[in-house]
């Protein structure tokens, strides 16, 4: 074959290649680009980065029944492994902008609720047996079965409510607001900054850097929040250099001394799948992982209608495309985090970041599922942003999300009261599941006040006595004796 013959093959197969990618993430037909799905990625990793230094924090600072403790360099390798390898399944199989990591509050829940009651081992395997269940749900069909019962207004209002809560996670996580002691005895339960007002250079970061965001929202400046991103990282290295800062929180902007690490697999496979039945016995292990299944199903069903819908991807009945495969994944996803002793995995919600660059399809997870697999050897390098620098793009896309809110009928009570409490009860009370669930309980209960209790779908009445069950966890488990 000569030089000119090969040529013309490289050229030909060159557009054939990108067409089939495109084809198979359906880009082009989703209105995007390869150009917005890497931003998208790069911003989704960037946005949830934090895992990496916060995940190891929670599970390495609790001890076991026994004492013993989880190593930080083996909970960093599995936290960056998991997370990259479930989120790159997430794109290729549910073609979804939808990254996945070790799950806030279901980790605080394995370190300090499961642990002190048996071995890391035990604790480990309860999360196996929650994944595993929620997968038979998923198989069965009444995960998707759920949510496709939820009525289109109240799937509005918890993307809305999800608005709100990840700009007050990108808020909190920021220093803009905190948490009032209960020893100073006031009755507002958050502030301004740490003593009512805002100080020190960090919280300069954050402040600019959602000026700068905003700024390049309003201007339609494609890449806006990643632009933001990396440019006020930029400013935190220079001014931690120049500057005498006291501490930037969970990670400081400073050039590492090394940036190559080794990750250390030393915890992968290390659970017991039955070992909690004879340490708590089995009342209290159903009632742990009914616990965990309930906040793992409603969390993740959030944070999916959620993202979807900022995406524009649910069709005419607000329906998620293929969500089958998706809430399968992340079934399994729960399951790999328990089995690499990371806790369990679920979607992000910082997903929304991604898809706030523009990411409408899986593609972006490759993205971001490869800078997790290079955290495993990079993490020096690749946890230098500050939160102060990554947490404006979250105030950014609270307020793309909260724009939903115009599609909510506000003078209809029966959809309007529920859609209130699901959306006020998320960023109250920090948590998706709570918002939901007091969302489901009003609208049943005021369909059965007015009379139309016929009106409420079957598994929305079952979903709704769950949640009155998980509400009412403690005065159960006393009246148990557990």
């Amino acid at each position: 074959m000569s030089e000119a013959q090969k040529t013309a093959g490289r050229q030909d197969a060159g557009p054939s290649t990108v067409t089939g990618v495109d084809r198979f993430f359906r880009i082009t037909e989703r209105g995007s680009t390869f150009g917005r799905e890497i931003r998208g990625g790069f911003a989704t990793f960037f946005t949830m980065a934090y895992i990496l230094v916060l995940n190891p924090l929670i599970l390495g600072s609790a001890k076991d029944k026994f004492g013993e403790q989880l190593d930080p360099v083996q909970l960093t390798t599995a936290t960056a492994l998991v997370a990259a390898v479930m989120t790159i399944i997430m794109g290729v199989g549910g073609n979804l902008p939808l990254a996945l990591a070790a799950g806030l509050g279901l980790n605080a829940v394995v370190a300090f609720q499961l642990a002190p009651l048996m071995s890391w081992d035990d604790a480990m395997g309860l999360i196996v047996l929650e994944g595993l269940l929620i997968c038979v749900l998923v198989v069965t069909g009444l995960r998707e079965a759920v949510m496709h019962a939820i009525p289109q207004p109240l799937k509005q209002a918890i993307s809305v409510g999800i608005g709100l809560f990840i700009a007050l996670i990108g808020f909190v996580d920021a220093g803009f607001v905190t948490r009032i002691p209960d020893a100073a005895n006031t009755t507002v339960p958050v502030q301004l900054g740490s003593t009512g007002t805002l100080a020190g250079w960090p919280m300069l970061v954050f402040c600019v850097g959602v000026l700068l965001t905003i700024g390049l929202l309003a201007r339609k400046v494609r890449g806006a929040i990643l632009i933001s991103i990396v440019a006020m990282t930029v400013v935190a290295l220079v001014i931690n250099a120049l500057a005498d800062v006291k501490t930037w929180g969970l990670t400081t902007p400073e050039w590492p001394d090394r940036i190559v690490d080794t990750p250390d697999f030393g915890l992968l496979g290390q659970f017991s799948l039955f070992g909690a039945f004879g340490r708590v016995g089995v009342v209290t292990v159903v009632l742990l992982v009914f616990t965990l299944v309930l906040s793992d199903f409603f969390d993740t069903m959030g944070t999916v209608v959620g993202v979807s819908a900022e995406a524009g991807l649910l069709d005419e009945d607000g329906k998620v495309p293929g969500l089958g495969k998706v809430l399968l994944i992340d079934g399994a996803a729960a399951v790999a985090g328990g089995a690499a002793s990371a806790s369990s995995a679920t979607s992000y919600i910082e997903s929304a970041a991604g898809v706030g660059e523009g990411a409408r399809t899986g593609f972006a997870n490759l993205v971001t599922g490869s800078l997790f697999g290079l955290a495993l050897f990079l993490t020096p390098l690749l946890t230098i942003v500050p939160l102060q620098a990554a947490a404006p793009a979250l105030v950014a896309v609270g307020f793309l999300m909260m724009t939903q809110v115009r599609h909510i009928e506000w003078d209809r009570y029966e959809i309007a009261i529920p859609a209130f409490l699901t959306i006020a009860v998320m960023p109250f009370t920090y948590s998706i599941t709570n918002g939901i669930g007091a969302g489901f309980l009003a609208y049943v209960l005021i369909k059965t006040v007015l009379g139309r209790a016929k009106e409420v779908h079957w598994l929305l009445w079952g979903t709704s006595a769950l949640f009155l069950v998980y509400f009412a966890i403690d005065p159960i488990e006393q009246l148990l004796g557990v």
